[in-house]
């Protein structure tokens, strides 16, 4: 994912930032200081992006909600962010309505095609390679985000879908400025982005990832944003944007002189007709008074990040670093051998969501913990149906690979709303694969799937299927406290989101970090995998030989995950965070600065 340089801190410095995105295309603003938190009234936003966060901004501005908000700066995080989001991807929405004290969801996850079956990424009996499936058609599921959009506004917005992207449209017909993150993204995937005409053309003009400081335009994208306004998401699913896609993932339009092998894509018309979004229950736990809410599956985030808070329940004083790291890694790798053994689509597996966060199943995964010794990975999972202390059942199933790019955004409105949202089209710059003429990337969600399962002979909830929903781990969580809203938050990074969103979680009720200190704070990653994923900052922790001595393992990575969060204050101000470092730092903003 790409983090701006250009960060918004005041209302006076978002309004700078819209003047600025409607300017001409050869305008080069200078960047404001980066600023990752903000406090203020009327509303709040937190996301990855400048412009992204000024839409936001401006929509509540002008008497938006958080939904109307949400939308318009994920329309925009479309334009800036599109190795990460857009239409061509899907995604998972919560709200929590202040009126009705009730929190809400919808999935938006991608769909494999009805012609899909569990061999879809089977040739001659054995797996695809993995980067082959990637930049193909056939990794390319039935996108969810448009769908999202308009139904979350629906039920719950004040704007109509046009409203909402008219400040997207601005942004891509006029430019936004390149950094260097995003310079770099573009060139990491400039191989396979020169084989494809309509990426080439887009995001490499001239035959070269654009200049740090150079202004992109994407005004095909601005035309499919006011296509959408007009006619609305039937131009999609039944109309001419969605006839350009399946031509697009059916037949991928490779130069013939790359020798590229680009495999056709099953998704067709039927497909993207049929195609719903599904409003389902959250997933609920009460962790010391706090009630969280996240999502259900088809996403293992709010099933995982629940069960983990579970087992961390069962603990004693977490405010000891060693004693907090070791129950968080613990509780990690307990609940992952759950997820990867339990967790799918609902509507082709029975996934015992309750019993997974049931008292009775985390106290009988919480007698594995040890409070002097590590578990090794990987760990066999539990049995949720007959709970029984410190009992595994069937082999171990260690985890699948996902990818690692997505975005997440948190909205805070005036009335008490809110809204996490995290949307994806998976890889940093999905398939590849830009339908001509439109503007964005298509995903490559369905690479999510298991490709074979993953323990021969051991039933595995995440195999393809037809019209089935892969498993994700977006985890988008709203906690509140007696009934009203006290945070927000939720991560990009695969996998990853999980750990993070339960670090971020436990940080700020268990240890007494503020929420822009959790979100800061070094992250590790414990997947159910023999090593422990943790950032330099981790590592350098003077527990870690504390760690070591018990049996963890650690691998260095440079970053794990990119978090937001929006916090209400005792006194009804909102907080707003971003991170302050990874990727270059994050952008927050508040409507009228009050501190």
């Amino acid at each position: 994912m790409r983090l701006p340089a250009r960060l918004v801190p005041t209302l006076a410095l978002a309004t700078a930032l819209i003047c600025a995105a409607v300017a001409p295309a050869h305008a080069s603003p200078a960047p404001p200081p980066k600023t990752p938190e903000a406090i203020g009234y009327g509303g709040a936003v937190s996301s990855v992006d400048a412009d992204a966060t000024a839409a936001g901004i401006e929509v509540l501005r002008r008497g938006g909600n958080a939904v109307d908000a949400a939308v318009a700066t994920a329309a925009a995080l479309g334009v800036t962010e599109p190795y990460s989001a857009g239409i061509g991807g899907g995604g998972y929405f919560v709200y929590y309505d202040a009126r009705t004290g009730r929190v809400s969801t919808l999935d938006g996850r991608e769909t494999a095609s009805h012609t899909a079956d569990q061999n879809l990424f089977l040739e001659n009996g054995v797996p695809l390679p993995f980067n082959d499936a990637v930049t193909s058609g056939l990794s390319i599921g039935v996108p969810g985000t448009a769908a999202t959009w308009e139904q979350a506004l629906r039920l719950w917005g004040t704007r109509s879908l046009a409203d909402s992207l008219r400040p997207a449209e601005r942004i891509a017909e006029h430019g936004f400025t390149v950094d260097q993150t995003f310079r770099d993204q573009t060139v990491a995937n400039q191989d396979r982005f020169k084989d494809f005409p309509a990426t080439r053309a887009l995001f490499l003009p001239g035959g070269q990832a654009p200049a740090v400081g150079s202004i992109l335009r994407n005004p095909d994208l601005a035309a499919t944003y006011r296509e959408l306004g007009r006619r609305g998401t039937d131009a999609l699913y039944r109309g001419p944007i969605g006839a350009d896609i399946v031509r697009t993932l059916q037949h991928p339009p490779v130069d013939p002189a790359s020798g590229r092998l680009a495999r056709p894509g099953k998704v067709d018309a039927r497909d993207l007709a049929d195609y719903r979004v599904i409003r389902r229950e959250p997933t609920h736990v009460d962790y010391r008074g706090y009630d969280v809410y996240a999502m259900a599956p088809s996403s293992s985030g709010g099933t995982t990040v629940g069960e983990a808070l579970g087992i961390m329940s069962h603990g004693g004083d977490l405010t000891d670093p060693v004693a907090y790291d070791h129950r968080f890694l613990e509780a990690s790798r307990i609940a992952f051998a759950d997820r990867n053994r339990w967790v799918g689509d609902p509507a082709f597996t029975a996934v015992p969501t309750d019993r997974l966060l049931s008292p009775a199943f985390t106290a009988a995964r919480a007698c594995l913990v040890s409070p002097d010794h590590a578990l090794t990975s990987p760990l066999a999972p539990g049995d949720p149906y007959h709970p029984a202390p410190c009992a595994s059942t069937g082999p171990a199933q260690p985890e699948p690979y996902e990818g690692q790019s997505t975005t997440h955004l948190t909205v805070a409105d005036r009335w008490g709303d809110l809204v996490s949202y995290t949307l994806t089209i998976e890889q940093t710059g999905g398939s590849g694969i830009t339908v001509p003429g439109r503007g964005f990337l298509l995903n490559n969600e369905l690479t999510d799937f298991s490709f074979a399962p993953i323990v021969p002979g051991v039933p595995d909830p995440n195999l393809p299927g037809p019209g089935k929903r892969p498993r994700s781990s977006m985890a988008p969580t709203v906690v509140l406290r007696d009934g009203k809203p006290f945070l927000a938050t939720g991560s990009p990074g695969g996998a990853t989101i999980i750990t993070t969103v339960l670090q971020v979680l436990t940080g700020r009720l268990d240890r007494g970090l503020s929420l822009e200190q959790a979100i800061a704070a070094p992250r590790a990653s414990q997947r159910n995998s023999a090593a422990t994923q943790a950032e330099p900052g981790f590592l350098a922790l003077p527990e870690r030989a504390e760690l070591e001595a018990m049996g963890h393992v650690f691998a260095s990575t440079p970053e794990i995950g990119a978090a937001t969060g929006v916090e209400r204050l005792p006194d009804g101000r909102w907080l707003a965070a971003a991170e302050p470092v990874r990727l270059g730092g994050g952008p927050a903003a508040a409507v009228r600065a009050g501190r």
